[in-house]
């Protein structure tokens, strides 16, 4: 059984032409216009490749994958980590994503009666879920800055966060790219903030990884989670969680093991046997991020969102979450809705889908939010398409009294 990498003998990965020139390097249907690239990313068919001669390499020998070439195969990834995002390979592991890198760190602390837990009203979903439920479980509790769905500057989240924090408040968790409004957070000034107070913060980057440019030592969080998955061209399943050393020796995975008392990195690399394939093509994932472009890659991919946001809105007349200042490879449009926010989305999302367009749409805050992702394989004419789509249909500027 050879100790090698499959990367060591896979092929080079070369550099394809952007917009619709560039489907080719991924398996997304052809009939469709993928305008949800952050939700849940998409695979280049290297990476793919990559991954079934790792699981070649598993069923060979399982055995001896397992117990000899494994450990050894995280850390090297834990390494590509590093040298992309900041810090030591020893300050990063490996979990299936961001969620489960939030469940871990909430069940790393004890709280007491009183402590309390802040994040924002821009929160994603399932990581309020799971601060409540910690919450309600030990006697915290769970304060919540309001930030408007569309800001203007970061001093408005600046401003919601500070008018939060107090002497009880002992952890703050802080999107760093929001989820429904695509909004960039000034997450290094509500760290200095947190930590003024007194508080540790944990950022969730879910969005950031291979989207914008990413020193995570350099924040100042104690805890940053993201997901490769999304932006990076990693694998489903490939979400990231870096400790900062004081907190290391308490951290552990939601999911205990043997390795639990053997350190941080131990407790996180083995907590069962589970497929760990899309922790292992990091490399190529990388390889592959940058082959698209790497740092130009996202300078052209939030070129593209920004001319998409001229296209929608002079269509449409949505108006945009933020500034394009405080934007990256997503905008969302948002429309002030006179139903339910959440059935009009789930209904202009499904419309959307039949006619060949794939977008995310959700309801918050009393609006209805539709978010578009630029990508590689976007072109400015999907976007034309997406707006005359909206005309054709009855939205167009009619969008609000429409929904």
């Amino acid at each position: 059984m050879t100790n090698r990498s499959p990367s060591d003998r896979s092929p080079s990965i070369s550099l394809p032409d952007e917009g619709h020139a560039a489907l080719p390097a991924f398996e997304l249907a052809p009939n469709l216009i993928h305008l949800n690239h952050g939700s849940y990313g998409a695979v280049p068919k290297v990476v793919r490749a990559e991954q079934e001669r790792w699981r070649e390499q598993i069923e060979a020998d399982p055995t001896g994958f397992f117990q000899h070439i494994y450990p050894a195969a995280v850390r090297r990834a834990a390494d590509v980590a590093a040298s992309n995002f900041g810090g030591g390979s020893h300050d990063w592991v490996f979990c299936e994503n961001a969620t489960a890198a939030v469940s871990s760190v909430l069940s790393s602390l004890r709280f007491q009666p009183g402590d309390e837990l802040v994040t924002t009203s821009h929160c994603y979903g399932a990581v309020r879920k799971a601060m409540q439920w910690w919450a309600q479980r030990t006697g915290a509790v769970l304060r919540v800055a309001d930030i408007p769905v569309c800001v203007e500057s970061d001093a408005q989240i600046t401003a919601a966060i500070a008018a939060v924090l107090g002497g009880r408040t002992r952890l703050v968790v802080v999107d760093h790219i929001t989820s429904p409004t695509a909004i960039i957070f000034p997450v290094e000034q509500m760290v200095q903030l947190a930590h003024e107070a007194g508080a540790a913060v944990l950022v969730d980057g879910a969005h950031a990884p291979g989207h914008i440019e990413l020193d995570v030592p350099a924040i100042g969080a104690d805890w940053y989670t993201g997901n490769a998955h999304k932006w990076f061209f990693a694998l489903r399943g490939c979400g990231l969680l870096w400790t900062a050393p004081r907190w290391q020796e308490i951290t552990r995975p939601a999911v205990l093991s043997h390795g639990t008392d053997q350190g941080y990195t131990a407790a996180f690399d083995w907590i069962g046997t589970r497929d760990s394939t899309p922790w292992l093509c990091l490399e190529t994932a990388a390889r592959a991020h940058e082959a698209f472009g790497g740092a130009a890659l996202r300078q052209r991919n939030r070129a593209l969102a920004a001319e998409a946001a001229e296209i929608m809105k002079a269509e449409t007349g949505g108006k945009p979450s933020a500034p394009a200042s405080m934007r990256g490879a997503m905008i969302s449009l948002c429309f002030a809705a006179r139903q339910d926010p959440a059935e009009a989305a789930a209904r202009l999302r499904e419309d959307l889908r039949a006619q060949g367009i794939v977008v995310a749409a959700s309801g918050f805050g009393g609006f209805v939010c539709l978010r578009l992702s630029a990508q590689i394989y976007n072109a400015p004419a999907d976007y034309r398409r997406f707006a005359q789509a909206l005309s054709d249909k009855g939205f167009g500027r009619a969008i609000v009294s429409a929904i």
